[in-house]
């Protein structure tokens, strides 16, 4: 199976570009390199059958986040506050980072 580079990484905040949660913003809570998906906060909600266990009392129908696919989403760049495409600069201390593409902001941390 050929695997994307992932250009996301936990707590981004992505745009959604396509399928049913298209033009919706979240926070990334969970980054799935293997199957290139990641998770994001309070979108693409699933409905997942619980039975009752030793941790979880309650059984019954639970809603959850379910995983989209990485080529799904866009990064939001917090100058532009637009949904940008990413490019990779090394500064002059080496430390590779990421930057917008339209502004140039570094989008790491």
């Amino acid at each position: 199976m050929l695997r994307e580079k992932m250009h996301v990484k936990k707590n981004d905040l992505v745009m959604v570009i396509a399928g049913k949660e298209k033009g919706k913003t979240g926070k990334i809570l969970k980054v799935i390199p293997k199957k290139s998906r990641i998770v994001v906060e309070k979108l693409n909600f699933i409905k997942r059958h619980q039975r009752p266990t030793g941790q979880m009392r309650q059984g019954g129908i639970i809603e959850k986040e379910g995983p989209l696919h990485v080529a799904n989403v866009m990064i939001m760049c917090g100058k532009c506050n637009r949904p940008v495409k990413i490019g990779r600069r090394i500064l002059e201390d080496g430390k590779r980072v990421r930057v917008c593409k339209k502004c140039g902001e570094v989008l790491d941390v």
